[in-house]
């Protein structure tokens, strides 16, 4: 298990020097004054890290110690100079060092932190760390990879480095080296914006527990029953009707275009791809409340502020129905620069089977002609298979012939189990939000299953990856998304991640208690699940009062 610094009793500035102290003194002092004092601290194993490496070879003897004067050198590439200013950005807070970053050309390169992009047989997401007594190297085939190492050397640092002030700490690094790259291309997490609204500023807030834990895709689920949150200017009620509306009553709202393009643009800069989608043919009651031509029966049904599903749906007989779905798709598809768009496509309870797959294989192809891949959850599975269509199967039963059958068609699996990866599942009978229909879901439940083997008759090749989803029905603020999210979320990322040969519960748990202290200093909220065991000492007083989101490489 992790080793996490003590902090001391008490922070006790210098003394002033005798007689009248002069400007220089006072700052001194003030400046020590607002300083966290820890004792020093032996570094964390190299095998401290989640998800877990994919190999780990330590030096007991190359221990290295980050100075005050220390430098961060790049390869002269925009996107990795990015990704060293990332890093700077992630470091400067708790240590106060400068931490400059320049640019370098050249294999050679040496600093103190040295992130390096080379040819090394590494694959587009993974890295190599190399820490020696002498400095630190990077190296990646891509930004990339580069960013996802930096997350692991954030978490061989003392827990105190995620302090939002200066912290007088040991900040030292074990020395050897990992080799490490992802198992499956997709590690994904969804967030429901639909039943409840949640600001930008909440969302940057997810996307930040995203990358930490090396996952890739961001999954938001803009539209439902309850509410419409994408601005689409060709449709303008959508969102001044119908995303005025949220579960229980409240309020409401949406994104305008910029505030979903600063999203996109965030995640980007995190090497998370966002994917968008847009809930068809049902769950679409907003809509309808919104644009009554939409509806079967061309009138406006009451907005809907339940938890009930199943009810809605746009008229699949009406050709203005597809123009809609168009232009929709059209004005997503340009704000979105990554090559998803997510048409929903359950629980369509009213649409008789052959009307369903027939609605679902022209909106496939109006997807397609967009130039993006279409992705749904597996009940789009009976409709003919498109060229790269992904399937998102949030089953609890392992066995689904006619998923099968769509993989053996040529379809791809994103595999979400109701019963292992959705995360708006209660951890107990007596956590104070969430569902219990699949299940309640321990830490040990949502990490003890193989995404490559869960859905029987797929084989691992056509599984692409795994992701968890959050519905928010019950979930009103970010504090409610932190709680459900942490620790469920670092162990789905281990699944996406890590080679089945590392998983073991016994040595997660251990590294995952290594989590707490972080969270604790960084001012996130989580579940004390009472399977970790937990740190009993905090890493140190946090002083932030609200939780913000990381503005490095903003």
């Amino acid at each position: 298990m992790s080793t996490t610094p003590s902090p001391s009793p008490t922070a006790v500035p210098a003394p002033l020097s005798a007689g009248e102290p002069d400007a220089a003194t006072l700052a001194r002092a003030a400046e020590q004054t607002a300083v966290t004092v820890l004792t020093a601290a032996t570094p964390h194993r190299l095998a401290d890290v989640v998800p877990a490496p994919q190999q780990v070879q330590p030096d007991p003897t190359a221990d290295w110690v980050l100075p005050a004067e220390a430098v961060i050198v790049v390869s002269a590439d925009p996107a990795a100079l990015a990704v060293a200013e990332h890093l700077a950005g992630l470091l400067r807070p708790a240590t106060g060092y400068p931490l400059p970053v320049t640019d370098a050309a050249g294999p050679g390169m040496v600093g103190d932190i040295a992130l390096v992009l080379d040819e090394a047989d590494l694959g587009a997401e993974g890295y190599r760390l190399d820490i020696a007594a002498d400095g630190v190297r990077l190296t990646a085939v891509t930004a990339t990879g580069l960013f996802h190492g930096v997350q692991t050397l954030r978490q061989l640092l003392p827990a105190a480095i995620e302090s939002p002030t200066p912290v007088a700490a040991h900040w030292a690094l074990p020395g050897g080296t990992i080799t490490d790259a992802p198992r499956f291309p997709h590690r994904g997490a969804m967030l429901d914006v639909a039943r409840h609204f949640f600001a930008v500023e909440d969302v940057l807030r997810v996307i930040d527990h995203l990358a930490r834990y090396k996952l890739n895709h961001l999954h938001l689920h803009l539209t439902d029953d309850q509410g419409w949150r994408i601005a689409v200017d060709s449709w303008p009620r959508l969102t001044t009707v119908g995303g005025a509306t949220e579960v229980g009553g409240g309020p409401g709202g949406h994104y305008t275009k910029a505030d979903y393009v600063r999203i996109v643009s965030y995640a980007a800069a995190r090497h998370i791809t966002v994917v968008p989608e847009i809930d068809l043919p049902g769950h679409t009651n907003a809509a309808l409340v919104a644009y009554p031509e939409l509806a079967p029966d061309k009138i406006a049904p009451p907005p809907y502020t339940g938890t009930e599903v199943g009810f809605s749906y746009v008229d699949p007989a009406d050709e203005r129905t597809y123009d809609f779905i168009a232009d929709v798709l059209g004005e997503v598809a340009a704000l979105t620069p990554g090559p998803w768009l997510h048409i929903g496509g359950d629980e369509a309870f009213k649409v008789p089977g052959e009307v369903y797959t027939g609605f679902v294989e022209r909106v496939q192809r109006i997807v397609a002609d967009l130039g993006k891949t279409v992705v749904g959850w597996h009940q789009l599975a009976p409709a003919a298979h498109l060229d790269g269509r992904v399937l998102q199967w949030w089953g609890t039963n392992g066995e689904d012939p006619t998923t099968v059958d769509a993989v053996r068609r040529g379809a791809r699996l994103i595999v979400s189990p109701g019963n292992h990866a959705y995360l708006d599942m209660k951890y107990a009978p007596d956590t104070p939000i969430g569902h219990d229909w699949a299940g309640l879901i321990d830490v040990r439940k949502a990490y003890d299953w193989d995404p490559g083997t869960h859905v029987a008759g797929v084989p691992a090749e056509a599984v692409l990856g795994v992701e968890a989803p959050l519905w928010t029905e019950s979930v009103t603020s970010l504090a409610d998304i932190e709680l459900l999210l942490l620790p469920r979320l670092p162990a789905i990322a281990e699944l996406g991640w890590s080679s089945r040969a590392t998983h073991g519960w016994a040595d997660f748990r251990d590294r995952l208690a290594g989590q707490g202290p972080r969270w604790t200093t960084a001012g996130i909220t989580f579940h004390r699940a009472p399977d970790i065991p937990w740190a009993t000492t905090p890493a140190i007083p946090t002083q932030r009062d609200t939780p913000q989101t990381d503005t490095a490489a903003h």
